[in-house]
């Protein structure tokens, strides 16, 4: 059985995560001076997570395929942790406020963001977890298919999650808090982030 639960904890916490869209709509709300700019720019900044996450639901598929469960596993600790390695050595962060985007470039920022971020990776040891439970825990026939159709409602447990707390979030900070504390806070924040993913690494070392 798919672990929704935790698919749902980690989408709130990429929902906390500044880095992940809420900032970003909270400067777009500061920019136009309105509660609904924030509002519009939450659904693409959405959309754009779910297709990174997608992305990696897609590509681990085809991994166990093609490779076997070590490979994979070994592979997917790697990068990992070089993921939280180059969020920790970076020093630049994106600059963002007085730029005009549409629907179609939230949706493009948000993918670049949370796949430069390995923000689909946290999941992986979730994932292969769940696939490596026994095989009398699935359909027989039909099972690539049966474990497709749970990654990727994975991706919508864990996109619904992320959704629902960053607009709560973003709307709050929108009203509450001023936006320069907030650069500093996503700043802070990257090591957290890297944090975690070092977490996950370990965790998909221990995968048997």
């Amino acid at each position: 059985m798919a672990s929704w639960p935790a698919f749902a904890l980690m989408g709130a916490y990429h929902g906390l995560n500044p880095a992940m869209g809420w900032l970003f709509a909270v400067a777009l709300g500061f920019q136009h001076r309105s509660a609904g700019a924030v509002v519009r720019a939450l659904p693409p900044l959405a959309l754009g997570h779910a297709a990174s996450i997608a992305v990696v639901v897609l590509l681990l598929s085809g991994a166990q395929v093609f490779l076997t469960p070590t490979s994979v596993r070994y592979g997917s600790a790697a990068l990992l942790l070089g993921f939280a390695a180059y969020i920790i050595i970076r020093r630049t962060h994106l600059r963002w406020v007085g730029m005009r985007l549409g629907f179609q470039d939230l949706t493009i920022w948000s993918f670049l963001m949370s796949s430069v971020h390995g923000a689909g990776l946290m999941l992986v040891p979730v994932l292969l977890r769940d696939a490596a439970a026994p095989a009398s825990e699935h359909f027989v026939h039909g099972q690539a298919a049966a474990a497709g159709i749970t990654g990727f409602a994975a991706v919508a447990v864990h996109t619904v999650s992320m959704y629902l707390v960053m607009a709560v979030l973003a709307l709050v900070v929108y009203r509450t808090v001023g936006l320069s504390l907030l650069r500093r806070a996503w700043i802070n924040l990257d090591v957290v982030w890297a944090g975690a993913l070092v977490i996950a690494g370990v965790a998909t070392l221990t995968i048997s």
